[in-house]
């Protein structure tokens, strides 16, 4: 008998910051998803709009300012296990570097390997499952 424990479902905030023809990605070190490549970003703090998540975590992630912010989609995206299961809204920003200058920093090292700007029809294997999906389903965050 397989038992399952639910929680409530979370909202998480990840952007796609854009470099030219390249997105900035980091290897996780998580139990959910380790060693996958991620999208910077993390969980919406109460009464937070997306832009002040996306931009706080950003910060807290890479020590990078981001600029012209933009909605580009959300995912529902259930992750099921025998013993625990995990429900995740993600929201799905657009940025740009506030100071082209900058360079990223890996300031989390307990939850990421480091990062890295890879291009978009490029991307390193293997992917965190959300940005999988969506990368399968034609998602691209590079202006048309």
């Amino acid at each position: 008998m397989v038992i399952v424990e639910a929680a409530a479902p979370k909202v998480v905030v990840v952007v796609c910051l854009l470099r030219g023809n390249r997105v900035l990605l980091g290897r996780r070190r998580s139990s959910l998803g380790d060693s996958k490549f991620s999208l910077p970003g993390g969980h919406l703090e109460f009464g937070e709009s997306f832009e002040e998540c996306a931009t706080r975590e950003m910060k807290e992630e890479t020590g990078l300012d981001i600029d012209n912010l933009e909605f580009l989609t959300v995912t529902n995206n259930l992750f099921i296990d025998e013993t625990k299961s995990h429900h995740y809204v993600v929201i799905c920003m657009r940025a740009v570097l506030a100071d082209h200058h900058q360079q990223p920093q890996n300031i989390e090292p307990d939850f990421c390997d480091g990062w890295g700007w890879y291009e978009w029809d490029n991307l390193p294997k293997p992917l965190f499952s959300p940005l999988e999906k969506a990368v399968r389903a034609g998602f691209n965050p590079f202006p048309v």
